[in-house]
């Protein structure tokens, strides 16, 4: 009678009986997702940090020879009147230098970036056809879309040598065509080079006395440097094509074109200008410690394998040299991206496995050898039908999806091991078959883990739709974490119940001792074969293989024995205790508000002892950048000069860090600390965090510091070195130094960013000035350097036009404008072709007049007045003026607005919250006029923007995961006390940051709390749950009707409760343990070379590095509050339970809670 009343609470769940009945399909099934998940994790390609995808459009446009504000006035601002009426826009930020304007357009996601591209591209065409706009200029903007990953340089190429730079760069370009052929790669840069140009210096003197102009020296070029089609002609039965060939070959044929015939008198070029074939301007200079090199930036294609990008290079390099470069030309690679992304993969990869390791170990002491694989068996089964997913919708195999994998370890065994701990229990408690413990025993628990996964996807929901560069960097963390938890439930379902009929047993055999040890001695000398073979990872598989058997027969067997025998027995009975004791009398109560003063405790603390606030992970600098400017307007050589000193004081520096006894290592000598130390001056040497740089910047260069890698760096903290750097930097006058290093995750502005705007842009200079000598006179400790991000005083010459004068002689503005253009920067007005490369022929005087401005300005401008016919020569002096004067660098303008940003970094040891709280209340007393506003930006801004979100984000979650406990428990109260449990939690998290000294982090720690949310759930619904079973048995067994008013006793309710609590035991502190040790190995920074360990036996251990300065207070914060959460659902929710129940019974209400 009692098994009948039993059976009729038996719970059957239809997907896993369906999977039960076809368990040959779910077998080969299993081997589908194996191999295919296996090869999808094999073909994604590698990236250190997820592709940033945003709609963000760059506009681009070049009028060399402008100031900034004439370019701000005839380019910028109208094109940026034109864009504004785009809908969608999220921020319109422009900078205008001489020369040049640019424009970045950042759209919302609601927006493709393809669509805003279009869209751009639509209104700078409206604004290009407004006639106030300049014909004139040299190329049309230049219009894209913004993709960080093909901005920065994968990696550096430096070709050194006893060899000219044109041989270098013969070489360079060698590579540079090879390497551009690569699918991975987008586009190739060759720096320290000097471009030839075919140059026509012309005699100015010479020129005014043939009465020529430069407009006929450069119609007579066009029209000889041209080769013409002309058509077809019949020849007999042929048909030939007829063209007229008079491409130049050569400077001397260039010098014979005759500029002015005029009866017998012809006038060639050579007669009033010397050709030659040689350097352009220097634009940019490269060393490599201090010696010139010819650099080759190579950028990476969005989305493609940077691994695989970089092992083609290394192929393409070995080939060159064994083929095309002398062996005596040294080529070195600088700044390879794919070593650190190789180091991150592989660090996450080994801490992947160290966890599992770890997770299986505890699946052994709580359930046995055959059980415990039942159970892991989900682990690779799952990740592997992740990876099946993730690749089939092209995601990167990134940091984020690793560490997604790592936080899903513990998590994804949870399902398994409630539904194998349950089968177990069935069949050796209530003796039933294995077919049918599968059954029923899924059935009883299926509701259960279905909530609890959906709980846990419902707090990593909110972050798959965080707004912005920083939710579309954190994207697939929750993407893969839903991923992994879903496969794991479809396994947990599907799988394992045919996995455990056909194979679980309750007595396990025990080895034949005999057997054992010739299948391990015969493992350990097949595995030293064929290391001996040099099959070393095969030959270590197998003699680890003999190890662990006989580890497992000898060691593990029994104590797991023992375990599960004697101790977990006697935990469980101690629990059983405890937990009686709780709920008698009064205890309840205390407890319940116990807890309640705990979390109340917890907060003062975190008030009392606040933890520093952090907006993102700092970690160890892996290379240091020292970005100099000498004073606007200092030449290239000058700037080169001042970095060459400050590179000798920088590698003097580093001498510190030599060791005389290690071997000597090309280049960085014995130093064991650093990688390389590359300089660039000009072209290429700005700052890339700020987007790039299209202009000419010859006061700018960088030095860049590399390190080697964390383990190899013995102990030395790269920080330091960077603060010593910043300290040996200081000091020359003239030039400003900022020093910064490599920036890990999304693109965010300076710590330090005060945005002041206003109209009059000369009043805005002198308020930000201002504005930054009074921040600076406060002594404020932690501020690097304050600087503006706009130069003034930029020395330059005002020529102004008398237009009356000017018309008196038939001549415009455009005419002198242009006339003097070309006479000192140049005009391009033909291509000269060499060897298959393209040289522009450039028109301009020579050195001897250029850089004179008496006879610059005395120049006269020869044209032919078209009054009379004839050739007229007017001195520019008689039409203009020049005077001298200065301007300032840039104008920089916000949403249509002038701006000028007042930034600086934050030194090492210091607070950028804490700094910029002191700043703020110093900027309070500041009276700054009505016509101004200020406000700050950058990563303030970004913090509290990131902040807000998350802070929704774990509301959002807590509603939605208490909306699922709901329509899983039908009932109000249980979510009540389950949402109770997660808010309990954070006691835990807070305590943690307060006795260990730790950093809030605000974007992980708040992941962390996040996640845990999630995570907590879990056992207190499966806990409840069993509970309510317990209890609903309880009444069958008594024969009492709970909706007829029916009641247990109070005895009765503790007994149940306790049941229930003894029941679930072990699968609470299985999923807690596995999840804590799951993510202990990348909380403490632990780090395993399995795959040296097999190979060469070099395990490499070491603690630290780049993934737990950033996963660490994520992974902390999930510790912290789940060991405490443990806790609390074990004895708290039991209590809360309880309290429940005999609160309804007071008020006459159902029993059931």
């Amino acid at each position: 009678m009692e098994d009948n009343k039993k059976k009729g609470l038996l719970k059957e769940f239809k997907l896993s009986s369906i999977s039960l009945k076809n368990k040959m399909t779910v077998y080969v099934l299993t081997g589908i997702i194996f191999l295919a998940g296996l090869a999808s994790y094999m073909a994604m390609p590698r990236e250190s940090f997820p592709e940033i995808v945003i709609p963000q459009i760059y506009v681009g446009t070049a009028y060399p020879g402008n100031s900034a504000a004439d370019i701000e006035k005839l380019i910028t601002r109208p094109l940026e009147k034109e864009i504004k009426s785009i809908s969608g826009i999220d921020k319109m930020t422009s900078t205008t230098v001489q020369g040049y304007s640019t424009i970045f357009i950042e759209f919302d996601f609601s927006i493709s970036p393809e669509e805003a591209l279009r869209k751009v591209k639509d209104k700078v065409d409206l604004a290009k056809g407004d006639p106030d706009f300049p014909n004139d200029l040299p190329a049309d903007p230049n219009i894209f879309e913004m993709n960080f990953s093909e901005m920065m340089p994968i990696v550096n190429i430096n070709l050194s040598g006893d060899y000219s730079v044109d041989q270098l760069n013969e070489y360079a370009e060698y590579l540079e065509d090879k390497i551009e052929g690569l699918p991975e790669i987008t586009e190739v840069d060759i720096r320290g080079v000097t471009e030839k140009e075919m140059k026509i210096n012309v005699d100015l003197a010479k020129m005014e006395a043939m009465e020529i102009s430069f407009n006929d020296i450069a119609a007579a070029i066009k029209n000889e440097n041209i080769t013409i089609s002309g058509g077809d002609i019949l020849n007999g039965n042929t048909r030939r094509t007829v063209r007229v060939v008079g491409d130049f070959n050569s400077a001397a044929e260039i010098e014979d074109v005759t500029v002015k015939q005029e009866k017998f008198d012809i006038v060639y070029l050579r007669d009033i200008a010397d050709v030659v074939f040689e350097e352009a301007e220097v634009t940019s200079f490269a060393r490599e410690y201090q010696k010139p090199v010819v650099m080759v930036d190579v950028k990476k294609r969005g989305g493609a394998n940077l691994i695989n990008a970089s092992e083609s290079i290394d192929k393409i390099i070995e080939e060159a040299k064994k083929n095309v470069i002398p062996s005596d030309v040294t080529i070195t690679k600088t700044n390879d991206q794919s070593d650190r992304t190789k180091r991150m993969v592989s660090e996450l990869e080994n801490s992947i496995i160290f966890g599992i390791l770890l997770v299986v170990l505890v699946l052994l002491f709580f359930l046995g050898l055959r059980n415990a694989l039942f159970v892991g068996i989900a682990i690779p089964l799952s990740m592997l039908l992740s990876m099946f997913i993730l690749g089939a919708v092209g995601v990167t195999l990134n940091t984020m999806v690793l560490f997604s994998l790592i936080l899903a370890l513990g998590m994804l065994v949870d399902n398994g091991i409630v539904v194998v701990e349950n089968i177990y229990r069935l069949m050796d408690e209530e003796g039933m078959s294995a077919h049918k413990a599968a059954k029923y025993g899924v059935g009883e628990v299926a509701m259960p883990i279905i909530a609890s996964t959906a709980t846990t996807l419902a707090a990593f929901l909110p972050l798959a739709i965080w707004p912005g560069m920083m939710g579309e960097f954190m994207f697939w963390l929750p993407v893969t974490l839903m991923t992994v938890l879903g496969s794991s439930l479809f396994v947990a379902l599907v799988i394992n119940p045919v996995l455990t009929a056909a194979f679980m047993k309750v007595e396990e055999k025990r080895s034949n001792p005999k057997k054992l040890a010739i299948v391990g001695i015969s493992l350990i000398t097949l595995g030293c074969v064929m290391r001996a073979l040099d099959v070393n990872t095969l030959g270590s598989l197998a003699i680890v293989g003999g190890l662990l058997g006989f580890a497992n027969f000898y060691l593990l067997t029994p104590a797991t024995k023992w375990f599960q025998t004697k101790f977990l027995p006697y935990l469980e009975k101690i629990y059983k205790t405890f937990l009686a004791f709780a709920l008698r009398k009064w205890n309840p109560v205390f407890f319940f508000a116990g807890t309640f003063g705990l979390l109340f405790l917890s907060i003062a603390l975190l008030i009392i002892i606040p933890p520093k606030i952090i907006f993102f992970p700092i970690g160890q600098p892996k290379y240091v950048n020292i970005f100099i400017e000498t004073p606007i307007g200092t030449d290239i050589d000058e700037t080169n000069e001042m970095t060459k000193t400050l590179e000798a004081r920088i590698l003097d520096y580093l001498k510190i860090y030599e060791d005389t006894t290690g071997a000597e290592v090309e280049g960085t000598g014995r130093n064991f600390l650093i990688k390389s130390v590359i300089a660039q001056v000009g072209e290429g040497a700005a700052d890339p965090s700020q987007g790039p740089s299209m202009g000419v910047t010859p006061n700018k260069s960088r030095i860049t510091v590399s390190f080697v890698e964390f383990q190899d760096r013995r102990g030395i903290q790269t920080s330091d070195v960077m603060e010593d750097i910043r300290k040996i930097v200081r000091g020359i006058p003239g030039i400003q130094v900022v020093v910064d290093k490599n920036n890990d995750g999304p693109p965010v502005g300076k710590p330090i960013t005060i945005e002041i705007t206003g109209d009059d842009y000369d009043e805005l200079i002198t308020q930000a000035e201002n504005v930054k000598n009074f921040i600076s006179e406060r002594n404020i400790g932690g501020i690097e350097e304050l600087k503006l991000d706009v130069e003034v005083g930029k020395p330059e010459y005002l020529i102004e036009v008398d237009r009356k004068k000017a018309r008196r002689f038939n001549l415009s503005t455009a005419q002198i404008g242009s006339t003097l253009r070309t006479a000192l920067f140049g005009q391009e007005v033909s291509t000269y072709k060499n060897k298959g490369e393209d040289y522009d022929i450039v028109i301009r005087l020579n050195d001897d007049y250029r850089y004179n401005t008496d006879l610059l300005m005395n120049q006269k401008i020869t044209f032919r007045d078209p009054s009379n016919g004839k050739i007229s020569q007017v001195p520019i002096s008689s039409v203009a003026k020049a005077t001298k004067t200065s301007t300032y660098s840039s104008v920089k303008r916000k949403n249509m607005n002038r701006m000028i940003s007042v930034t600086s970094n934050v030194l090492d040891g210091y607070n950028a919250n804490e700094v910029v709280a002191e700043i703020k209340k110093a900027v309070e007393e500041y009276d700054l006029p009505e016509e101004n506003t200020l406000k700050f930006a950058g990563e303030q801004e970004d913090q509290a923007k990131e902040q807000a979100f998350l802070m929704n984000a774990l509301f959002i979650a807590v509603f939605l995961i208490f909306l699922i406990i709901v329509s899983q428990f039908n009932s109000l109260s249980t979510p009540v006390i389950i949402v109770g449990s997660v808010v309990f939690s954070l006691i835990g998290v807070f305590l943690g940051l307060v006795i260990f000294r730790m950093d809030f982090v605000v974007i992980m720690t708040m992941i962390g709390i996040i996640s845990l949310a999630g995570i907590v759930v879990n056992n207190a619904i499966v806990l409840l749950d069993y509970t309510n079973l317990v209890i609903a048995r309880r009444f069958k067994e008594l024969g009492m009707n709970p909706d007829k008013g029916d009641r247990l006793s109070v005895q009765e309710i503790i007994s149940a409760i306790a049941e229930g609590g003894k029941t679930r035991l072990r699968p609470v502190l299985l999923t807690a343990i596995t999840t804590v040790l799951g993510l202990l190995p990348l909380a403490t920074g632990m780090n395993i070379d399995f795959f040296g360990l097999m190979s060469d036996w070099n395990p490499d251990i070491y603690f630290g590095g780049d993934n737990v300065m950033f996963w660490g207070p994520m992974s902390w914060a999930i510790i912290f509050g789940l060991v405490f959460a443990t806790f609390l659902t074990l004895v708290i929710v039991p209590v809360m339970y309880y309290l429940l129940i005999r609160f309804k019974y007071k008020l006459g209400l159902k029993a059931r809670a």
